[in-house]
């Protein structure tokens, strides 16, 4: 591998080129191993290429002579795990699993990111290994101890294996659909009929590939059940706090299902949901509301989880109220109905 930073003076052949094609077949070539117009494109996208000491975009035109800067690498550095004291609320312990309530803004694992440290910082499973120092290797160097996941802006409850027998029973306690999870989530809208179960496959979006979708071919099955607890006519619109259990757990399945029916979770703006909220009615609205809120994640939260421990049979059951965040948009919301209509139970 050729050091960096590095800097290439483009050739006469790269006239009429875009910047990102041309750079994807040298850096394939210095580097011995493929370099893709993406990977490239992301280079770009994050300042580490310079084209006469200035920063340039993707589809820029070539004319021959420029100097380019390449401020590092091409290729990504491997993912890792390492131990880092990062504070945990663990519910419940024993030698053989961990129960721990992730805060929203976590990866669980190392992932995608701009920078290294971005990468593979201030991950659940860093911070399980310092305080753990040894979990399962089932789930390989980068998941130790992972049974299951939750996404990066949920919160919520999560088993954890401490050794590999466990992490055994407990993945076929989830595969065989023996493991209960419930979340709740506040969605936009009143949902047609108050509890309901949506059986729509889930596949990854053709085009937007960090999407999942219901509308793809191939999908995977998944079932959610849904139970609306508390329906809120506000200023800022109507919204439902439901309680979801899932039977099934693939990518982003409480957040697709959902925006499949019209009504996504609040915050989720990646499924459709707006980015703030906003007041349609300052008639409504009570004194000192603000005209806007917002939500820096998605309203979704692994509430409570119940499984059977793997070694002594004993059947578990474990439950965590809303955290703060979610808890304090709720309450506004109520506030802001107070010279309106009143909350509604669900039925």
């Amino acid at each position: 591998m050729p050091k960096f930073p590095m800097t290439l003076v483009v050739s006469s052949d790269g006239a009429g080129q875009r910047l990102d094609q041309y750079l994807a077949a040298h850096l394939s070539e210095i580097t011995s191993s493929e370099v893709s117009r993406a990977r490239v494109q992301q280079l770009i996208d994050r300042g580490e290429v310079l084209v006469n000491a200035t920063a340039a975009k993707a589809s820029l035109r070539l004319k021959g002579d420029e100097q380019i800067m390449l401020k590092g690498p091409p290729h990504a550095l491997p993912l890792r795990a390492m131990a880092e004291e990062i504070a945990l609320d663990i519910v419940y312990e024993d030698d053989d699993l961990a129960i721990v309530n992730k805060p929203a803004g976590m990866m669980v694992h190392a992932g995608a990111g701009a920078t290294d440290d971005a990468r593979n910082r201030g991950t659940l499973v860093n911070a399980l290994l310092h305080h753990f120092k040894t979990l399962s290797g089932v789930g390989g160097d980068l998941r130790p101890g992972i049974v299951h996941r939750l996404d990066r802006a949920t919160s919520g409850l999560m088993v954890v294996a401490k050794n590999d027998e466990s992490h055994q029973r407990l993945a076929k306690q989830f595969s065989g659909r023996e493991v209960h999870k419930t979340y709740l989530a506040l969605i936009h809208g009143w949902p047609k009929e108050d509890r309901g179960t949506i059986q729509s496959a889930i596949s990854r979006h053709s085009q937007r590939r960090t999407r999942m979708t219901t509308r793809g071919f191939g999908g995977r099955e998944a079932v959610t059940h849904y139970k609306v607890q508390r329906k809120i006519d506000s200023p800022y619109g109507k919204f439902a706090l439901v309680e979801v259990k899932i039977e099934t757990g693939r990518t982003h399945q409480i957040r697709v299902h959902m925006s499949s029916l019209g009504h996504p979770v609040v915050g989720d703006s990646l499924y459709g949901a707006p980015g703030e909220l906003r007041s349609q009615s300052n008639k409504r609205r009570a004194a000192g509301m603000p005209a806007t809120m917002k939500l820096d994640r998605n309203f979704l939260h692994s509430a409570a989880l119940e499984l059977v421990h793997p070694r002594t049979k004993e059947s578990l059951k474990f439950s965590r109220p809303l955290p703060e965040d979610l808890q304090t948009l709720m309450d506004s919301l109520e506030v802001a109905v107070a010279e309106g209509p009143r909350a509604e139970p669900g039925h």
